[in-house]
């Protein structure tokens, strides 16, 4: 009788155990993944912006099977209703995707908690340390990013010297599996700064010189050399995992994706990837505006940091970071625009905007949030821009989608699936307006 009892208490606990499993796994403010696209869709009279630059005017998109197969301006052909599902854009806006750089997005979910935090791994050499197999597809942030916008991510590793292998997705799906758009993009280290801040972040920043830059720096050179010579050797009779996540860069099918900010850190980060042979891209380089023309002549691309920040010294001009962008455009460097967090990505449109009213054009300001960034991940073959044969993701929105007073994303499709707009800080934005009556 005494195990018939036990066994039956264990039963129970099994049972509201799984219940309450199932509960939590409905996530019912998370929406669940659109299915495959079914038939073609059209969107008809609308202004597209593709990405190239180009607007088109009372356009029209095709696209079937998640890619594109049409794209016309005032085409003299209406599409027939019998060839597929036709929606009428009138008086609204399609633009390509946009495209979140250096994020941990599906890695930090709330920060004061420890334990919602999965973003930096333990020690300073991790680059076989991957982004992807940490990614949180039923993270709650994820949703308000698509919401205003953003259907991609490269979702990078913190932390060390050398952080980790990063990865890009696409943020509707079920699992990292389904997320993948590039399981292994490149590896990110953050360079040894030359200052350190002695102050609380909250109060007026004071530096000091790192007393310690030279010999950090050293140690980061050694481990590199140490890789290289590994990747040169060939077969090893003992697999260094940290050695193989970086043979990707000698081989150059990955970048070295390197966090710096001062101009004279930036010169040695070049100088260091010229002597190992390896592709470079700046992150964060608040100070690249300095260098513009080095940047351009050496074709080295730029993830730019913040647009809405404080200008980095005393005597710099206060609107300098929302200027950075277009010096960059004149000056021919590839870079893109970056805020480098998680939730705040959902703003990233507006940056661009700040940046396009401060020397940009409207279209640029655009290209820095799909087209470039999509350049600078390898993929531009197959998103950033709207164009015949690439993937089917867009947005379409009732305003300007850099504009925050009028941006309004009503759809958006990732490889042509229709995905969920739902969150849920739009379901508790309707549940108190309805509390108070407000329309």
């Amino acid at each position: 009788m005494k195990y018939i009892v036990t066994y039956s208490k264990a039963l129970a606990f099994i049972i509201l155990l799984s219940l309450s499993i199932s509960v939590f796994a409905q996530a019912p403010d998370v929406p669940s993944p659109a299915p495959p696209q079914e038939g073609r869709i059209y969107l008809t009279n609308a202004t597209i912006h593709t990405g190239t630059g180009k607007v088109l005017q009372n356009a029209t998109i095709g696209f079937d099977n998640g890619k594109i197969f049409y794209l016309e301006e005032n085409p003299v052909t209406k599409p027939d209703t019998n060839s597929g599902r036709i929606i009428d854009c009138t008086g609204k806006h399609i633009y390509p995707g946009i495209i979140s750089t250096n994020t941990i997005i599906g890695l930090s979910e709330i920060e004061a908690v420890r334990a919602a935090n999965d973003n930096a791994e333990v020690g300073q050499f991790n680059p076989n340390v991957k982004a992807i197999v940490s990614y949180n597809t039923d993270s709650r942030v994820t949703p308000t990013l698509r919401s205003n916008g953003v259907l991609y991510a490269q979702v990078a590793p913190q932390g060390g010297y050398v952080s980790g292998t990063s990865a890009v997705v696409q943020l509707d799906a079920w699992n990292w599996e389904d997320a993948a758009v590039k399981n292994e993009d490149g590896v990110f280290i953050n360079w040894p700064s030359m200052f350190k801040v002695k102050s609380w972040w909250a109060e007026p920043q004071e530096f000091e010189i790192n007393k310690d830059y030279d010999k950090e720096l050293d140690g980061l050179k050694a481990y590199f050399k140490d890789a290289k010579s590994y990747f040169e050797a060939g077969a090893h009779e003992k697999t260094n995992l940290g050695f193989e996540a970086m043979k990707g860069l000698f081989d150059k099918s990955k970048n070295l994706y390197v966090k710096v900010y001062y101009v004279k850190e930036i010169q040695n980060a070049i100088a260091f990837a010229e002597e190992l042979g390896v592709n470079i891209v700046l992150v964060g380089a608040k100070d690249s505006y300095m260098i513009a023309d080095v940047l351009a002549q050496k074709k080295i691309p730029v993830i730019l940091s913040k647009c809405h920040d404080l200008p980095t010294y005393e005597d710099e001009d206060i609107q300098q970071p929302y200027k950075t962008p277009a010096i960059l455009q004149k000056a021919g460097v590839l870079y893109c625009i970056s805020i480098g967090a998680f939730w705040q990505e959902r703003n990233l449109m507006f940056e661009a905007g700040t940046a396009s009213a401060y020397g940009l054009s409207k279209e640029e300001a655009l290209q820095a949030i799909t087209r470039n960034p999509a350049k600078i991940l390898n993929l531009d073959k197959q998103i950033g821009t709207l164009e015949r044969g690439k993937d089917a993701s867009l947005i379409v929105s009732t305003g300007d989608v850099l504009d925050m007073k009028t941006s309004n994303i009503e759809q958006a499709y990732i490889s042509g699936r229709k995905i969920d707009l739902g969150n849920k800080q739009k379901a508790l934005s309707e549940k108190f307006m309805k509390k108070y009556g407000v329309n």
